[in-house]
């Protein structure tokens, strides 16, 4: 058996396991359609609002559930490729051979921009958060790759309807009109005369895949710079995956990291209206480009809430040291009621299907000469401690964050660029949920619950 093959079959028995911990329900907010407006139970956040509809990816949480397009996760990750699961979320079907060939075509040629990489080399990057230098790259890459700067690239503002004006209908007590009075009606700007013919307008299906190819080499180039070397160009042999580890570590990878970086691309290409989608689909609400969209997402991924728990989770594994200190740890940890890194999530209530997933991947990269196996050992102890402690009791099992970073560091990535790697994949996702969403724009426009003061009155400075 190759070592292909035995990571989809190890794939296929996560599957089976997916139904422990999990409770044999329908999740009550997915609806075949929405009828608008929508009563719905609102938390601080806008937690449980219902915002929009999808055809995109679907999760339901208390059975361990995630699908893409129709698809099982689980079937996509024992099956398919990320150049094919990217294909099916910016398009809503399965690619035909034919299909498949023109889209890789296209990421191979959209994933050199040796261009963007030289305006990117005149900046400290070394210095920054690459999180923030990865945002600057997808900028850079707007300014090099659109016509989107051009002074005559500015739609007239005249011929807009201003936000205020769009959201008065729905603000009126109690309920609002049926129908807004005003809609926002997507604007299209013709190409400008005088900009190169080789640049996009930044709202097309080619920026999404410029994106999605351009987000990769950005970041391998980003963890090149910071270890002071030169970026490396990508290898038109190589596939998306292959490619991405070739420009990050300067190596070819083995059949079985392709393999297994394939499958960690597909785990994180969507997953719901989390807080970087929202904050993209936001931006992209007002009819700003796609670039400047997905600058929100990668801004709103940079903040600890929402990414880098994996680099949390090594460092954790790493204070605990040897997996005979796991249970004394574990005790002074629940003694003091403080989190566990990895562990819980807001959506699931049984096992995160993309930790079961990972987690035997896990367990064969640090089993041979990636010399991690200590570190798996502690991880696997303390996943059976909580599991038996907190897994019946209060739904908390291992999420996606508790084993991803130790197959990325058995890759030799280094830690600060797991959540690169995060936008990497999800890129694919941001992107299809915009190109979605503009179909039916409606710019986002929730309201705050006012609780200051009323009739105060103005004291002259020299009274104060």
């Amino acid at each position: 058996m190759s070592k292909q093959k035995s990571i989809t079959e190890l794939i296929k028995d996560a599957a089976k396991k997916s139904k422990v911990g999990a409770y044999n329900k329908e999740d009550a907010t997915h609806k075949r359609k929405v009828a608008w407006p929508l009563d719905c139970n609102i938390g601080p956040g806008l937690e449980g609002a219902t915002a929009c509809e999808t055809k995109i990816g679907y999760i339901n949480g208390a059975r361990g559930q995630m699908i893409y397009r129709g698809y099982d996760i689980f079937d996509l990750c024992a099956n398919s490729t990320f150049e094919e699961v990217s294909y099916l979320l910016q398009n809503g079907n399965m690619p035909s051979e034919k299909q498949l060939n023109a889209y890789k075509k296209k990421l191979t040629e959209y994933r050199s921009i040796p261009n963007t990489l030289r305006t990117l080399l005149g900046f400290e990057i070394e210095n920054m958060h690459p999180m923030a230098a990865l945002r600057l790259g997808t900028n850079l890459m707007r300014h090099r790759l659109t016509w989107k700067d051009s002074d005559s690239a500015r739609p007239l503002a005249e011929e807009a309807i201003a936000a205020d004006e769009d959201s008065i209908p729905m603000e009126t007590q109690p309920y609002g009109e049926k129908h807004a009075k005003y809609e926002f009606k997507k604007h299209k700007t013709g190409r400008p005369a005088d900009v190169r013919t080789t640049t996009d307008d930044g709202e097309s299906r080619d920026t999404c895949i410029r994106l999605i190819s351009g987000t990769a080499t950005l970041t391998a180039a980003i963890a090149r710079i910071r270890e002071d070397k030169l970026p490396i160009d990508p290898d038109p042999t190589l596939g998306h995956a292959a490619n991405f580890i070739y420009m990050m570590t300067g190596r070819k990878p083995t059949k079985e990291e392709e393999r297994v970086m394939d499958v960690c691309l597909i785990l994180h290409a969507d997953h719901g209206m989390n807080a970087s989608t929202f904050a993209s689909l936001v931006v992209a609400s007002t009819l700003s480009d796609i670039y400047l969209s997905i600058g929100a997402g990668i801004a709103a991924l940079s903040g600890p809430l929402h990414g880098g728990a994996n680099e949390a989770v090594i460092k954790m594994l790493e204070k605990i040291g040897p997996a005979k200190n796991v249970e004394a740890w574990f005790k002074k940890k629940t003694k003091k009621k403080e989190k566990i890194p990895g562990f819980g999530h807001r959506v699931y209530k049984a096992y995160d299907p993309r930790a079961l997933i990972l987690a035997p991947l896990a367990k064969r990269l640090t089993a041979d000469e990636h010399g991690e196996g200590s570190v798996f050992d502690t991880a696997n102890k303390l996943e059976d401690l909580v599991v038996k402690t907190l897994g019946k009791e209060k739904g908390i099992y291992p999420n996606v964050d508790f084993y991803s970073g130790l197959v990325y560091r058995s890759m030799g990535i280094p830690d600060a660029m797991f959540t690169p790697i995060f936008a990497v994949s999800r890129v694919s996702g941001w992107t299809a949920r915009i190109t979605e969403y503009l179909q039916n724009n409606r710019i986002f426009r929730p309201r705050a619950a006012y609780t200051g003061d009323f009739g105060k009155k103005y004291v002259p400075l020299k009274k104060r």
